[in-house]
């Protein structure tokens, strides 16, 4: 039987299991932190906005493009898509499945390198970072051989 990875994840915390076939049920291959996801975006930030030179006679602030929060989450989103192409890259995994709040299911779907993303049967939109492995393994049964 192909073992199986499973991605548990959002944006502070991803959890990477391995399925090893019928019965075998779900062993912990990785768990990743990420605690800068949790900070506040005036953490995150190493300074106050930045001056610019307005129009006419005054001088105005020019905020981020995108909240320090966000690129947060795509940085770690990129860490979490590496660890899954060094997986494939090893034949560590024969598939793979995704478990993770919308926004940062698609983090993670825009990171994955095409042949990773092929490898990735089966996708769910749920935040179950915090749910144990018996109750993991209940919710993925449809697709898990467990």
């Amino acid at each position: 039987m192909a073992i199986t990875w499973i991605l548990v994840a959002n944006a502070s915390l991803a959890r990477l299991y391995a399925n090893l076939g019928p019965n075998k049920g779900l062993q912990l291959v990785k768990e990743i932190a990420h605690p800068e996801s949790r900070m506040k975006n005036a953490d995150l930030t190493s300074d106050r906005a930045g001056q610019m030179q307005a129009a006419g006679s005054g001088h105005g602030a020019r905020e981020q493009q995108t909240p320090p929060k966000l690129n947060a989450a795509r940085s770690f989103a990129q860490r979490l898509a590496r660890e899954l192409y060094m997986g494939r890259s090893r034949n560590l995994f024969a598939r793979a499945i995704l478990v993770a709040p919308p926004g940062f299911m698609g983090m993670l779907n825009a990171t994955l390198d095409r042949p990773t993303a092929q490898m990735v049967t089966d996708r769910f939109e749920k935040d179950y970072t915090k749910t144990s492995e018996p109750l993991l393994c209940g919710r993925l049964e449809s697709c898990l051989y467990v």
